[in-house]
């Protein structure tokens, strides 16, 4: 049973996740992480499912089945070609005029994307390989990615998506934002103290070590205190490993969150002592994607360590891309403005829609837990 829970407890965060996949590449085109501002087709790498996947030309016709690869396309100057995404993706600016590709409930509906007629399909690590057999049965070209677990595989993950789109240099342009950001935050903190954090994701499960979270929490100041427990993935810890644990800060990803500090066992943490919340939006802090590494990092940092960063050193977009002096410009949105200011308590309401972004993935998997547990006694 505690492992059902632990499998439903990862779509959190799973159903977001599009990762580095980078396997071996052929000798036609390498895979590989090293910056590319030139495209060149046919180009050939091999995905998590083990199968090499060859894009002839640049594809006129994306369809994303998870937010993290519509963000990344959006970012990396290819979101006209996107024609499909997911549901979890509607925030990005325009992304209501493509057709929503998922099924009710989770996953994908198969029907709906091969209804939308594309050239090349992205897949994150939680569509099962079962999906991705049908869809290519089904005539469509897939590439399969498997899971990020740091900021360096998310930047060979975006350099991967630029090449199989024939976007090579948004691509570069977008890692070089979301690196600057990184370094500069890093060299904000250098040499303060670690603030002991902890990321809760409902049901007593947390974000541990070996995520891409975790890497977003180390790179803004903080400490994983589930890291330091030797936890990785999204493990569940008991109220009394989570008091025992003493997070002194406490991530957020709902405006409301902070209410979390009311109750055990977060009431008997030094975070609830002293009333000390990050609010990090759920879209930026849960999606491996150069965008959330940007804001998340920043938002983060400014909370942890608000002497020593105030948003002063936040890199805009329009700066990377006059210091490389970019030839191709890429479309993207929010690439001028500074990080959200981190708020204790956020004034907006707590979203109910259980088809928002996130918040419906949460309040699904949590509800499903739940009538698991109860189909589970009632045996």
């Amino acid at each position: 049973m505690r492992t059902t829970r632990a499998m439903l407890i990862a779509l959190l965060v799973t159903l977001s996740v599009v990762g580095a996949g980078l396997g071996p590449a052929t000798a036609a085109a390498s895979a590989s992480v090293q910056e590319q501002t030139q495209c060149s087709f046919p180009f050939t790498a091999t995905d998590a499912t083990g199968t090499e996947i060859t894009v002839d030309e640049r594809p006129e016709r994306v369809t994303t089945l998870n937010p993290s690869a519509a963000q990344t396309m959006w970012e990396i100057g290819g979101r006209e070609q996107v024609v499909g995404l997911s549901q979890f993706a509607l925030y990005l600016d325009g992304a209501e005029s493509r057709q929503n590709v998922s099924a009710a409930g989770f996953g994908v509906n198969n029907e709906k994307v091969v209804g939308t007629d594309p050239d090349l399909v992205l897949a994150p690590n939680s569509i099962s390989n079962e999906t991705v057999l049908a869809l290519r049965d089904a005539g469509l070209t897939v590439f399969r990615f498997e899971s990020a677990t740091s900021i360096e595989a998310i930047e060979a993950k975006t350099t991967l998506t630029g090449q199989l789109t024939g976007n090579c240099a948004g691509a570069a342009e977008a890692n070089a934002w979301m690196t600057q950001n990184v370094d500069a935050a890093q060299t904000a903190v250098e040499g303060a103290e670690r603030p002991r954090v902890i990321y809760p994701l409902g049901g007593g499960f947390v974000a541990g070590d070996e995520t891409f979270i975790d890497a977003m929490i180390t790179a803004s100041g903080g400490s994983n205190v589930v890291a330091d427990f030797g936890l990785a993935g999204y493990p569940e810890l008991s109220d009394e490993e989570v008091i025992e644990s003493g997070p002194e800060v406490v991530l957020i990803s709902t405006p409301g969150g902070a209410a979390i500090l009311d109750s055990e066992p977060y009431a008997s943490t030094p975070a609830a002592e002293n009333n000390r919340t990050v609010y990090v939006e759920r879209n930026y802090l849960n999606q491996p994607a150069p965008r959330s590494v940007v804001y998340a990092v920043g938002n983060m940092t400014a909370g942890f360590h608000p002497d020593a960063y105030g948003g002063a050193q936040f890199v805009t977009r329009a700066e990377v891309a006059a210091s490389m002096e970019t030839d191709e410009p890429t479309e993207t949105t929010q690439t001028t403005t500074t990080p959200a200011p981190v708020d204790d308590t956020p004034a907006t309401a707590e979203p109910t829609d259980a088809t928002s972004p996130g918040f419906g993935v949460a309040a699904a998997v949590l509800a499903l837990v739940a009538t698991t547990l109860l189909a589970t006694r009632r045996r």
